[in-house]
């Protein structure tokens, strides 16, 4: 027996189908998506319903033991922006190229290109200044039945060196990379990049026309109530993210891109207040 939401109109494409399996043990759920077919058992997050839930964000071993649930329930659209990764990847990398994931927390986007690329040779390397995150990270990779080179490493990415590389991934990151850091970072990833490399990047964003970002604001708040959070959950983490997620609008992290070397960019996915974009050096 199952209990099912049904939040129509909020996800595109398709119909979101929360099932929550009455007969499993506390602090776990299954989440069964209708695009793509994956069925995960997950530690659930209940972070925030905790009366001492944490006054501010941050990526400790508490976070990370929940974060693939956390990733599931408060990005809309998550599996369906790592396909299109997948494909653009597939695209503009050459056989044997490196992909750098900048924030890579705990390897799932990361794992799974590498599943879906295991033709083309490519070398996967993952950076992550939380030690919890990686460890996590490493565990799924020594779980992992292919042969792939995929790597992890603690290390700051704004303080990291890059190799040439045909790809680097920003999958949520920038948004916690504080404003004046941001121009200097990118600009590092557009020198390692080889001419044709691409930059991604998915962020959450704002807008700075009013009506407009509080009706995105309100459809994302409906959504994280479709993902079974509470008012209660939903109120401490805003709080709790305040000052530490900066995002910037659509055309603020356009000029960023440009003022940092990336001429091509355009916006390949959006979801009212998430967008991917996809930068190429020329």
């Amino acid at each position: 027996m199952m209990n099912v939401v049904k939040c129509g109109g909020i996800q595109p494409h398709s119909i979101f189908l929360l099932f929550r399996p009455l007969t499993l043990p506390p602090g776990k759920a299954t989440y069964l998506r209708a695009t793509p077919a994956l069925s995960d058992t997950m530690s659930l997050d209940t972070i925030f319903q905790d009366s001492n839930s944490p006054n501010e964000f941050t990526f400790n071993r508490q976070v990370v033991e929940v974060f693939d649930d956390m990733l599931e329930r408060s990005i809309p659209c998550y599996h369906q922006t790592t396909e299109m990764i997948c494909t653009l990847l597939r695209h503009f990398c050459r056989q044997g190229d490196t992909v750098y994931d900048l924030g890579c927390s705990t390897g799932t986007t990361l794992l799974e290109l590498a599943r879906q690329l295991d033709d083309m040779n490519l070398s996967f390397v993952g950076f992550d200044s939380s030690e919890p995150m990686i460890d996590k990270a490493e565990i799924k990779t020594k779980m992992f039945s292919h042969k792939h080179d995929v790597s992890f490493q603690k290390i700051d990415i704004v303080d990291a060196d890059l190799n040439e590389c045909g790809a680097v991934l920003l999958n949520y990151t920038l948004q916690f990379l504080r404003p004046p850091v941001r121009p200097h970072f990118l600009k590092k990833i557009y020198n390692a990049l080889k001419p044709g490399g691409v930059l991604i990047v998915c962020e959450k964003i704002i807008s700075h026309r009013p009506v407009i970002n509080r009706a995105y604001i309100n459809l994302y708040l409906d959504f994280k109530r479709c993902q079974g959070y509470s008012e209660t959950e939903i109120a401490k983490k805003r709080e709790a993210l305040e000052n530490i997620l900066i995002p910037f609008s659509i055309h603020e992290n356009l000029d960023l891109l440009k003022e940092s070397g990336f001429s091509e960019t355009e916006s390949f996915f959006q979801w009212f207040n998430f967008v991917s974009f996809l930068s190429v050096k020329r």
